[in-house]
């Protein structure tokens, strides 16, 4: 619990940032986010019914615990990215924004320059944004020269649950920025979760990978401990690779 990392100035303990969307119903989101032990949880504002005849994803977050964190999923201009989180401000939910500018229908990658137009008008106006890009070092300093609060680099496309395809420019990224990076996208299972925090990054961010579970209460209680686990890892220090064996027990002084 003395763990923390901060985000433009809030303090979190859980590491683990959930998606509200693919649950079955409301009480399976609402239960999810709990076992889970997030506090931010994103939701997609294009996807919400404006006219609310029914209850929606935000019945599921009890607001006063949990960071709210909007993103613009479903936008494939700067243009409509900013006027979505415009839409947020206006409904009072938050500062913070995930930015998402897709560029391919197909893969749901992002388009990095799109983004990095968008970021811009963002952070002028105000926002806490924290992008989703490629694993692209390049393009995370330009986003945290822009002023970006985090940078949120893929693992995976979008819902595949492959986990994390290239580490190694996960820990460029890592080497090339000061603000969190948080992987997103892409994560199947706990092992995949683990990963991406021994390797550094502050947390991670994950939906499918929960709510696409055989049973997502199980899974959201194994995304938690996973998260944890490899956080500590990463504070403990793995011990170094060798070719060869090196016995487990010391070899001096053994009785011939």
């Amino acid at each position: 619990m003395d763990d923390t990392w901060t985000l433009a100035g809030r303090t979190f303990h859980s590491r683990l940032i959930v998606g509200t969307g693919k649950y079955k119903s409301i009480d399976e989101t609402r239960e999810a986010i709990v076992r889970s032990g997030a506090e931010m949880v994103t939701v997609a504002l294009r996807r919400l019914p404006l006219d609310k005849k029914e209850p929606t994803v935000m019945d599921a977050i009890d607001r006063s615990r949990l960071a709210l964190l909007p993103n613009t999923a479903g936008c494939y201009t700067a243009d409509e990215a900013v006027r979505t989180c415009r839409l947020a401000r206006e409904l009072g939910m938050a500062d913070f924004v995930k930015l998402e500018v897709i560029g391919d229908k197909k893969t749901l990658f992002p388009d990095n320059e799109e983004t990095l137009v968008a970021a811009r008008r963002l952070v002028a106006e105000g926002f806490t944004v924290l992008p989703y890009v490629t694993d692209d070092p390049i393009v995370c300093k330009k986003l945290e020269d822009i002023g970006c609060a985090a940078v949120m680099p893929l693992a995976a496309p979008i819902g595949s649950g492959l986990g994390i395809r290239n580490p190694h420019n996960i820990r460029i990224i890592l080497e090339s920025v000061k603000i969190p990076v948080i992987v997103d996208a892409g994560v199947g299972t706990a092992s995949d979760a683990a990963v991406a925090m021994e390797l550094g990054c502050a947390a991670v961010l994950m939906n499918t990978g929960i709510a696409g579970a055989r049973d997502p209460l199980l899974m959201a209680e194994a995304m938690r401990d996973a998260v944890i686990a490899g956080r500590k890892a990463f504070r403990a220090g793995r011990m170094p690779k060798r070719a060869y064996a090196n016995a487990s027990s010391p070899t001096e002084g053994l009785i011939e």
